[in-house]
């Protein structure tokens, strides 16, 4: 699977028009080398590219495909409403439909707002809660990336460490000053920033299952700590759930882990496929938010009917299908079984990164930055010259969708088997 031509021609002719040729930096393959491929058409758990390659998806869209690609429920809901208009600037009752059912999977969010990206929800949740505790410090986890919101670009992960470039360039020092980046799964850290910081601290955000350096899970009694003792300290603590959310169970990680934050950034699934994300939690807090308190946020295309719609169907389909996290499981642990030397696979349900590297458990940015990129990057290649598309950077999580089958995982471990058998070989020869 050789022919790249057209996928060239467009990268050249994007390149010309379009910042580094695509519309969001990992894309560009700028980690692996290479030409990006140029997607024609998505098809259940598979990827067509322009020159005719189709590939087994291990993306969906970096999270929210959890049905894989053009879902039936979702396309007959965005079928009808084609009919009915794509955007109005008013409220819907689908609106609020979306709204109870985001609320009855995930308890905490009390109330909702709707937003339209990840970046948005995040960014109106840090607001909110600098607003409803009248203090400005934030305290985030090195390698966490919270979108490209100001002050949580401060050691961010997804595509900050993907490119290695400097994380502030264009935040004003001012910002950034406001955030204290902190090591991930240490209690130490945490206990001595709010030792220190306490009375100013407004929010503590964190990813619960990171997903922006790799896939790394909490260590046993860290989400249930960060909830102590934010509560201890008067800060609000804050889930952002955009890439777990509806992933790892239908009540996302909080519902996994039994943990209640105060508030919950959600996105990718619950549109469907389509632009939308979610910000919510207490009511006490949720009410400071305008136009009934005096927080700021606003958006034209928030709530949208296209992307309502088809967030309802997949929340829907979710609900009566909940035997899909368990196949999901089934899928994943497949994936994942039995890792050859030299990689360290962390995975929660549906999410995975084999991390290449030997030296112990990958449980924050230092050690994950130990991983050899290079063997990535050739393991990557290798993998997508035999129809298996991973994410194109170390420092991404990969996910399994409820369209994948049984022979697409064979397949993917065979392709896998034949790249470290030829590394083995080549070393022996040396």
């Amino acid at each position: 699977m050789s022919h790249t031509k057209r996928s060239e021609s467009l990268f050249e002719r994007a390149r010309r028009i379009i910042p580094g040729g695509v519309n969001s930096p990992v894309r560009a393959f700028r980690a692996v080398g290479g030409v990006p491929r140029f997607i024609q058409r998505g098809e259940g758990a598979y990827l067509v590219d322009e020159d005719g390659n189709r590939y087994i998806d291990y993306i969906g869209s970096w999270g929210p495909l959890l049905l894989g690609h053009r879902p039936g429920p979702v396309v007959e809901a965005l079928r009808e409403i084609l009919e009915i208009g794509t955007s109005f600037g008013a409220p819907t009752e689908r609106e609020i439909e979306l709204a109870e059912l985001i609320r009855e999977a995930v308890p905490s969010m009390e109330m909702v707002r709707l937003v339209n990206s990840g970046t948005e929800a995040t960014m109106s949740a840090l607001r909110l809660a600098r607003g409803f505790t009248g203090r400005e410090l934030t305290i985030k986890f090195v390698g966490c990336y919270h979108g490209h919101v100001d002050s949580l670009l401060v050691k961010a992960g997804s595509g900050m460490a993907t490119l290695a470039i400097s994380d502030t360039v264009g935040v004003p020092n001012s910002f950034a000053a406001t955030t204290i980046a902190l090591p991930f799964n240490s209690f130490e850290a945490v206990e001595q920033a709010f030792a220190t910081h306490g009375d100013k601290i407004a929010a503590l955000i964190v990813e619960p299952v990171v997903g922006n350096m790799g896939c790394v899970p909490p260590l046993p009694g860290f989400l249930p700590f960060l909830r102590e003792i934010t509560e201890r300290h008067g800060a609000l603590l804050i889930f952002d759930e955009v890439m777990t959310g509806f992933r790892l169970a239908y009540g996302g990680a909080q519902a996994l882990y039994g943990v209640r934050p105060d508030l919950t950034t959600l996105g990718k699934v619950i549109g469907g496929g389509l632009p939308i994300a979610a910000y919510g939690g207490r009511k006490d807090v949720m009410e400071k938010v305008a136009p009934v308190g005096p927080v700021y946020q606003a958006g034209t295309l928030s709530g949208n009917p296209l992307a309502v719609a088809a967030g309802l169907a997949m929340l829907r389909y979710l609900k009566a299908n909940p035997g899909i996290y368990a196949y999901l499981e089934k899928l994943s642990a497949m994936l994942t079984a039995n890792p050859p030397q030299g990689v360290t696979v962390n995975r929660v349900g549906s999410m995975f990164t084999f991390f290449f590297t030997s030296e112990g458990p990958v449980v924050d940015w230092e050690t994950a930055s130990k991983s050899d990129t290079k063997a990535y990057a050739s393991f990557f290649h290798h993998m997508l010259e035999h129809g298996v598309y991973l994410a194109p950077s170390q420092f991404e999580a990969g996910f399994v969708s409820a369209a994948h089958t049984e022979a697409d995982i064979q397949h993917t471990l065979e392709a896998a088997h034949s790249w470290f058998a030829m590394r083995s070989s080549a070393g022996s020869e040396r």
